[in-house]
């Protein structure tokens, strides 16, 4: 008997079974890593009752803004044309309407939409927020390459209804000008804000109507603004809209209303 032969067949037999263990336990590693990836926050939500639909896939990288408050001029409202205007402070429009303005009850806001665009200062620059019927209150918020800057107080449109559901008045402030500041940085996907709101405490048995990506105001002077990219993302739950925020570089989460100043949830 060769014992020479048979050692080196031992010796390649249990070199081949270390390969194929070492094989076996990286692919089970990386099972692992996946169940508890993406997968473990999907399937947490759904035990949550959490519901939502397809996530956006875009934006990757972003910029941060700065943003001057716009100071308005008489001479910019020339063109606004049977209204009566206060202008408060070179700041604030305030504008009471000759004619009120009926809205009519749509989900696509085309007619309002019309009316921005041919009756408001800048008015290509905002897009339709929210219609709270109870308070009367439509209220626009200004965008930047049609993404929102959120619960923004200084570029918003807020429009006040009558009891026959017309628009009487409204306010108006913009920011102007906006520019990119910085090197783009990637934000995080919109799975992972939402993560950061069901580890918070946030979400439960509730839907996720909508989730979008703009910017919210990171640092407020009294005329400038730094803006830093976020995650929105809109809940209702109980017929309840809830607006949560996420930052979209620290996955911070911020929880704010148009009429409240941001609180974090710590």
């Amino acid at each position: 008997m060769d014992w020479g032969k048979i050692k080196t067949i031992f010796i390649i037999a249990f070199l081949i079974l270390d390969i194929f263990l070492l094989t076996q336990l990286q692919v089970k590693k990386e099972q692992y890593e996946f169940t508890n990836g993406n997968t473990s926050i999907e399937e947490n939500l759904k035990a949550d009752g959490i519901k939502y639909g397809e996530l956006p896939k875009e934006p990757v990288k972003d910029h941060y803004l700065s943003a001057n408050t716009m100071t308005f001029t008489k001479e910019d409202l020339l063109d606004l044309k049977d209204q009566h205007i206060q202008l408060e402070g070179g700041k604030i429009i305030h504008s009471q309407l000759k004619e009120p303005f009926l809205v009519e009850k749509s989900d696509d806001h085309s007619d309002l939409d019309k009316f921005v665009e041919n009756n408001i200062l800048h008015g290509d620059q905002y897009a339709f927020w929210d219609y709270n019927e109870e308070e009367g209150i439509i209220t626009y918020y200004q965008q930047v390459d049609k993404k929102f800057l959120f619960m923004n107080q200084s570029a918003h449109l807020v429009f006040h209804l009558n009891s026959e559901g017309e628009i009487a008045s409204y306010d108006q402030t913009m920011l102007d000008p906006i520019k990119s500041t910085g090197e783009e940085e990637k934000v995080l996907p919109p799975i992972q804000a939402i993560e950061a709101l069901y580890h918070k405490g946030a979400l439960s048995n509730c839907t996720i109507k909508d989730v979008n990506f703009g910017y919210y105001t990171l640092v407020n002077m009294e005329a400038t603004q730094v803006l830093t990219p976020t995650w929105h993302i809109l809940v209702k739950k109980d017929g309840v809209r809830m607006d949560m925020l996420v930052n979209a570089y620290e996955g911070t989460v911020i929880q704010g209303k148009p009429d409240k100043e941001k609180t974090i949830l710590e």
